[in-house]
């Protein structure tokens, strides 16, 4: 059987298949940092952020959107108050959270990433449903906006992303667009993106060790 060279694997996985895989084959798994979001400038987020840990995320007293900085150990969602939190095996409290102050998102689009360029991009939530029609045909409404808006972040010299990633931004009423997260593009959703275009992001987002 002939050897596999690890430049020509594209990794696409949950995140505890997609790693045994890269260490099998020797290739690395890009992911924004855990402080991807609070570190960017508030213009391009429009809300408050904090990135801190369980144990102190469980002080808090007032509703907050809180979700795992880097995992899905817990439900995302707004908490009424930090002694909602979960508990368990996998809720540590030196787990890395995003607290964040509680916006409505009117449209969401998920933009796949490579070289600071957006390669495709889709809607994946519109006015509290589902954005595709009876076909299946995702809405294609705001696309050029968002688009025109993620690649506007990425021309920003104050912004850091990883070669390739996803990047999710949205449409807050009386705000306007905004970053929702940024996301491993090897385990993320691809909903109406256009494959042909989402493999090459995913082959910069897992490159070989060297």
């Amino acid at each position: 059987m002939p050897a596999v060279d690890a430049g020509e694997i594209a990794v696409y996985a949950e995140p505890l298949l997609a790693t045994r895989v890269a260490q099998n084959f020797g290739i690395k798994l890009l992911e924004p940092p855990d402080d991807f979001l609070p570190s960017l400038p508030e213009s391009w987020r429009k809300r408050s952020v904090l990135l801190t840990t369980m144990k102190e995320a469980r002080l808090s007293t007032e509703p907050r959107f809180i979700k795992s900085a880097a995992r899905k150990e817990f439900d995302a969602r707004v908490y009424a108050s930090g002694a909602d939190l979960p508990r368990g095996e996998l809720v540590r409290d030196s787990l890395p959270v995003l607290i964040q102050e509680i916006v409505a998102w009117d449209v969401e689009y998920r933009c796949f990433v490579s070289d600071r360029a957006v390669r495709t991009a889709s809607s994946y939530w519109r006015h509290e449903k589902d954005p595709r029609d009876e076909n299946g045909i995702w809405c294609a409404d705001e696309l050029r906006e968002a688009t025109e808006f993620c690649n506007a972040l990425l021309a920003d010299p104050a912004v850091t992303v990883p070669e390739a990633c996803v990047i999710d931004v949205g449409l807050i009423p009386r705000k306007g667009w905004a970053v929702i997260e940024s996301n491993a593009a090897w385990s993320s959703g691809i909903y109406g993106c256009d494959g042909a275009a989402v493999l090459p992001v995913l082959l910069r987002a897992c490159p070989p060790n060297k």
